[in-house]
């Protein structure tokens, strides 16, 4: 059981649960709470009702959150948008914007069954026969979800004016600089290249991008995805995104790129990349011919989001397990090899010389 510093009080929760989530089924005592590991931003936790049903919870980082950032009823209402749809996911079940409960918002969902490989550990539980059939499936439930009209499931009015790549270049490298991470050579280095390289916009206009769609923030069972987590960057976007940052998480023996993050896919059994591409481009009819430049972009975004992560770890704010020392500084590295991917995967696509100055 976790305590309140980790941002879930048992009492507290057992009690707003009592009152208004009749689907918890609370005893004499608080409901069991379970900090998951794993993730960087909002926090997971499992929660187990008396009658021993598990439920998810989700909730902002305790300290260090940017003012845009960690936005609970935003990623509630992607959940609960797409519920129903072709797109797996956890079942909706209730939302709190009251912050005198746990201190900031949150929501509660159904517990979705199935191997999350957030790393090669985790990945082991995945059977080796069943991982190319895990692997090809990513790529068409991501065809899926971008094949949703945005304004069928009422995700209409969350249309920007200019373009995504645009907003999502200049967002990404204010946050870079609005942090403690002072290490930023690279990053801009990379942000220079990207602007200048930057393909045309798609002409089909915004869909729903998950914005971190990668086996992490999936549940796999039998050779299928029985749930995608983790709405907190979702929004309406340019679809390629998500294939770049799939791919750049999407680590192959042989690599000489590193991936964006652990995962399980360097073992025996999974698709390589090529193929995972091959089978969204025939599954959402979408040309791949632009695909190195958001691979890129990914490295650079990944980096551009790890010198927050490292800010909030610096300034103690992640809970439990804060990282400090060496640790920290071997984070403070990754993120500079993040960027230098980017740099590097510009240069192999001829893309970099027209952002160097």
């Amino acid at each position: 059981m976790t305590d309140a510093h980790d941002g879930v009080d048992p009492v507290a929760l057992t009690r707003w649960l009592a009152a208004q989530v009749p689907q918890v089924r609370t005893g004499d005592g608080p409901v069991a709470v379970e900090r998951i590991s794993g993730g960087h931003s909002n926090l997971t936790f499992r929660i187990t009702g008396a009658d021993g049903t598990p439920f998810a919870l989700r909730r902002p980082p305790t300290g260090g959150v940017l003012a845009t950032a960690h936005d609970m009823s935003r990623e509630w209402r992607f959940l609960t948008a797409l519920a129903g749809t072709a797109v797996p996911l956890a079942e909706p079940v209730a939302y709190c914007d009251d912050t005198a409960v746990l201190g900031a918002g949150f929501y509660v969902m159904g517990w979705v069954d199935g191997v999350v490989p957030g790393d090669r550990s985790a990945g082991e539980a995945v059977p080796e026969t069943e991982r190319r059939a895990c692997g090809l499936d990513a790529a068409e439930v991501l065809a899926a979800l971008h094949a949703v009209d945005p304004a069928e499931v009422g995700l209409g009015d969350l249309a920007r004016p200019g373009r995504y790549l645009e907003r999502q270049l200049r967002r990404w490298h204010r946050q870079a600089h609005s942090g403690a991470f002072t290490d930023l050579d690279a990053i801009d280095a990379a942000h220079a290249a990207l602007v200048a390289a930057m393909p045309p916009e798609p002409a089909e206009g915004p869909r729903i991008a998950h914005g971190d769609y990668r086996p992490g923030n999936l549940a796999f069972r039998g050779g299928r995805i029985t749930g995608v987590f983790d709405w907190e960057l979702a929004a309406l976007g340019e679809p390629l995104a998500d294939l770049g940052w799939l791919l750049a998480s999407w680590e192959r023996p042989g690599d000489t790129l590193p991936a964006i993050t652990s995962g399980p896919t360097a073992a025996p059994g999974w698709p390589d990349r090529d193929l995972v591409a091959t089978r969204y481009a025939e599954r959402s009819g979408r040309a791949l011919d632009q695909l190195p430049y958001w691979v890129a972009f990914a490295h650079w975004r990944c980096a551009c989001i790890g010198t927050g992560v490292w800010t909030r770890y610096a300034q103690g704010n992640m809970g439990a397990g804060a990282e400090s020392g060496e640790v920290l500084e071997r984070r403070r590295r990754r993120v500079v090899a993040d960027a230098q991917a980017a740099l590097a995967a510009l240069e192999r696509t001829g893309a970099r010389s027209g952002g160097e100055a």
